[in-house]
């Protein structure tokens, strides 16, 4: 925001600057040094250096073709200037003006007391209530979005949406790895309550704030609620009657809420126009806070996921964050009955909120945390049905007898709280107690596809597919709009005949002493890779480090390096194509990249020499994938080239899935023969045309089932990898190097997830580095 005023005025703060509007990149010269100053042209940003920099600044930019300009200097006299060759100075302020101390605003307002009224319910409806609750924007699956972003990319996410065996996305919060050594980390988590904050503002910020807490205490965090910062985004019909009084206590009431945390509220952002007129009419948008929180991690494998683990003697208990009544005021439930409520609960003692979740956390860095989600959106029955939504078998038995005394507030009200399953209910009960945490053991895994409930005199059993099928039904209708309708109803017949089945050769141990590696090796071992990339690669990273502990030294190949003949690839036995949107795929995928190659002469030079030589390997992943096929590397001798074409659903697809690997004799992955792996996938142009039949290609991967999602482009054959006849080449869609640790695979099986440190997957590039030392002339 701001653009060139904001950005280049706060690198300046200190000393003052001068700013050389002519040296600014304008593309277009009718522009008015208003429209220039202030625009905010998206991928720029400003650098301080010292001017004896600025020559291996220009050489590494050229190096990435990263445009470059040198626009201005800092002058000591503490003012800021724009000024023109002509003289003319549109901006020339002395800092202290410009970013002093402004004159505080004073608004005034009215309070307009707001009153809405509780729906009329009735328990015989709880079947009406759940389905119509599932349904909601707010409740229901979000496939439709989670499923066009990659959540791969830089190889370093631990935890991204989606979960379980038939991953749908149901995670509480998001985790990246500090490094590829795969323990420290960092967490995110989110927390609203629109509308909730319209019956009560201050009970939805706290209920925002609530939320974004038990959604982040699932990640062990380094100390526990003090790792955390928060993030406040204010959404606000301001200037209308009463709502900057509804402002002012909302604001006042996150800051309280935060203080006694002891939490802190450094950054935020606020739209505070949310008003939109249609002719005479006026249409708010309900108030509302989005709080994102952030924390450290202190062992990302130690997160846990909202999806119960058939375990025998675990229990599922509840613990009250609240420590308030039960009450219905602002949830979905009302919402779902075109009603606010008179009653919003709210967190009424701070420091027992804070002992809630500690606990929890200690709970977690204890070991014996199976499962947890947040009660919120839904209630707890949405949430015990979430809990079992991803797996394909079993379900709960669930008392609640300890719970509450009205059955629809138990199942419905959106009091903070969490669910536990844990492997130890008497160490876990002994940690709650002492605490002086409220809780009650709940549920219990069965084998009976259901959500058996028993309150009282209240029985019922909640079909968990069916509901699981309700829930999904929204997000199918909304993808009907960005896939089609075949690709959406494709995904929303298959997403649960398409679990995840994993297989593993015997041999496999998953350790890194076993597999003749380790991850502190510092002295090189005389074995060459290069990464080759183009502008607009993004998984060079976790290429690199695949690589490494593999056995490689890896070097970093830039086209521009090919192109000017600072590289020609002469001292190396395997090169990567690294996965991304080479030039922004603007021709297509990898089609300017090809050009990089055909039409230059260094770079097409030192390509076909390479190729040329029996002692190389090559491997092209997703747009390295598409740049082999495109440039016909695989299979040269064949008249009819493979294509990659458009995904059949016509957009980006992200997902976690199966691969199978038949038997072959490709270098890289003939020890994986046999076995089905879990691998993720981006690619919006994966699709594997191939003009032959099976038989004359070497298809060395496979998406496990046929049909759309799990074959995510719908590829020919169900094609995944291909490699060239002789076994040294391989084209591959699927990220392999963004699924070689068991954390970053989606859902890894849990009877190997607390041994393995490595997956099967690091085989195929200790094949590769093996293969050179025994070739390598």
């Amino acid at each position: 925001a701001g653009g060139h005023l904001n950005c280049l005025s706060e690198l300046v703060e200190e000393t003052g600057g001068k700013i050389d509007m002519d040296a600014l990149p304008i593309g277009d010269v009718t522009l008015s040094a208003k429209e220039i100053i202030g625009n905010e042209s998206q991928e720029r940003m400003g650098l301080l250096v010292h001017e004896k920099d600025i020559d291996l600044i220009k050489k590494i930019a050229d190096r990435e073709r990263a445009p470059m300009y040198v626009v201005g200097e800092t002058t000591g006299d503490n003012k800021f200037v724009f000024e023109k060759k002509n003289g003319e100075k549109p901006i020339d302020l002395e800092m202290k003006d410009m970013i002093g101390n402004p004159p505080r605003t004073v608004i005034t307002d009215n309070s307009v007391e707001e009153h809405y009224t509780d729906a009329v319910i009735n328990v015989s409806k709880v079947d009406e209530y759940i389905n119509n609750v599932l349904q909601l924007e707010s409740v229901a699956c979000k496939d439709w979005l989670t499923n066009k972003v990659d959540r791969s990319v830089t190889g370093k996410v631990a935890r991204q949406q989606t979960c379980g065996e038939i991953q749908l996305p149901l995670a509480d919060l998001g985790a990246v790895a500090l490094d590829y050594r795969g323990k420290s980390g960092i967490a995110t988590s989110i927390g609203h309550a629109p509308i909730a904050a319209l019956a009560d503002p201050e009970a939805g910020s706290v209920l925002a704030i609530a939320e974004a807490l038990t959604n982040i205490v699932f990640a062990p965090l380094a100390e526990g609620l003090d790792s955390v910062s928060l993030s406040a985004n204010w959404m606000w019909p301001c200037k209308n009657p009463g709502e900057d009084a509804r402002l002012y206590k909302a604001v006042n009431a996150a800051s309280d809420f935060a203080c006694s945390l002891g939490i802190n509220i450094p950054t935020g952002k606020d739209s505070l126009s949310m008003t939109q007129k249609y002719g005479n009419e006026k249409v708010y948008s309900p108030g509302t806070v989005i709080i994102s929180a952030g924390a450290e991690v202190s062992d990302v494998r130690g997160i846990v996921t909202p999806v119960i683990a058939n375990v025998p003697g675990s229990a599922v208990y509840y613990i009250d964050f609240s420590f308030d009544s039960l009450k219905l005021g602002g949830s979905a439930l009302f919402a779902s009955l075109n009603k606010v409520g008179s009653e919003v609960p709210c967190v009424t003692d701070t420091e027992y909120f804070m002992d809630a979740f500690n606990t929890v956390q200690e709970m977690l860095k204890a070991g014996i945390v199976l499962a947890g989600h947040d009660i919120s959106d839904g209630g707890m029955l949405t949430a015990l049905l979430e809990m079992c939504f991803a797996n394909s078998e079993g379900g709960l038995n669930v008392d609640l007898n300890g719970v509450g005394d009205d059955v629809l507030k138990v199942l419905f009200a959106e009091n903070p709280g969490v669910l536990v399953q844990v492997s130890d209910c008497a160490l876990a009960e002994k940690m709650m107690k002492e605490a002086g945490v409220g809780f009650a053991k709940i549920a219990t895994p069965i084998e009976d596809r259901v959500v058996r409930v028993a309150k009282d005199k209240f029985k019922h059993d909640f079909q968990i597919d069916q509901l699981r099928d309700v829930w999904y039904k929204s997000s199918y209708l909304l993808d009907r709009k960005q896939s089609g309708e075949v690709c959406a109803k494709k995904r929303y017949e298959n997403y649960k005949n398409q679990p995840l089945r994993f297989k593993f050769n015997s041999d496999f141990s998953g350790k890194l002493s076993k597999l003749g590696i380790t991850a502190d090796r510092t002295a090189p071992s005389g074995i060459k890779a290069a990464i080759i990339r183009e502008k607009g690669t993004n998984g060079d990273r976790e290429m690199a480090y695949s690589m490494y502990l593999a056995g490689f030294d890896v070097k970093d190949v830039h086209m521009t390096d090919l192109a000017s003949g600072r590289e020609t690839l002469d001292d190396v036995n395997l090169i990567v194509f690294c996965g991304g949107f080479s030039n922004s795929d603007v021709l297509g995928s990898a089609k300017g990249w090809a050009g990089g190659f055909l039409y230059n002469e260094k770079a097409k030079t030192a390509l076909d020499r390479y190729y040329a030589r029996p002692d190389t390997l090559s491997l092209g992943v997703c747009n390295g994938c598409q740049l082999m096929v495109e440039l016909g590397l695989v299979y040269p001798n064949h008249e009819q080239k493979p294509r990659m074409l458009h995904n059949d659903s016509h957009k980006f697809e992200s997902s976690f899935v199966a691969l199978t690997i038949p038997q072959n004799d490709s270098v890289m992955f003939k020890s994986l023969s046999g076995s089905n792996l879990g691998i993720w996938v981006a690619h919006g142009e994966g699709k594997f045309d191939l003009p032959y039949a099976e038989s004359e290609y070497k298809i060395v991967g496979k998406y496990v089932y046929d049909g759309y999602p799990a074959n995510p482009n719908g590829s020919k054959y169900a094609t995944a990898a291909i490699c060239s006849a002789d076994g040294r080449h391989l084209a591959m869609m699927p990220h392999l190097e963004r699924a070689i640790f068991p954390w970053q695979w989606a859902y890894y099986p849990l009877n190997r997830k607390a041994t393995d440190e490595v997956t099967p997957w690091i085989e195929a590039f200790i094949n590769a580095r093996k293969w050179v030392e025994q070739n390598k002339k």
